[in-house]
């Protein structure tokens, strides 16, 4: 499969800047980037991008996490590695990733527990993130881009 057309955030002056912009500012209110890309590898297998699946796991490692930790993301209620943050984080994740498969888009209790383990700022960086890298995926897919391949 080749890519339908280059990416359009390259496409699109000043696209990429303002995206990138976008996951700077996230970083910047002190939530772990560790946990940020555990979110992101989650929303990604739920879509099913391979570029972001590609590109996250490598930025994951350079931040420290484990193999066995990456490895197990999509069955992350059914191990013993995560942190009760990060399995809040997570959930958020799929609720966000999978608003159409309730109602309720984002259930009071998955949003709660949220709340619980980040405070307003790094909750409002967590639900940023996460949609970011959702328009992510949404870009890859759509325009048919290949992991490995070098944007620039």
């Amino acid at each position: 499969m080749n890519a339908r057309m280059g990416n359009p955030a390259l496409v699109v002056p000043g696209a990429m800047a303002a995206l990138i912009a976008v996951g700077k500012t996230v970083t910047d209110t002190g939530i772990s980037e560790r946990t940020l890309e555990l979110v992101h590898i989650r929303a990604s297998q739920i879509n099913g991008c391979g570029v972001c699946l590609d590109m996250h796991h490598k930025i994951a490692k350079k931040h420290g996490e484990t193999d066995d930790r990456i490895h197990v993301i999509a069955g992350w209620r059914d191990t013993p590695y995560f942190s009760d943050a990060e399995r809040a984080a997570l959930a958020l994740a799929e609720a966000v990733t999978r608003v159409a498969d309730r109602s309720n888009a984002v259930p009071d209790d998955v949003y709660e527990d949220a709340a619980k383990h980040y405070d307003e700022q790094q909750l409002a960086a967590l639900l940023l993130s996460i949609s970011m890298v959702n328009v992510w995926n949404r870009i890859n897919l759509a325009t048919h881009q290949q992991a490995g391949t070098p944007w620039a």
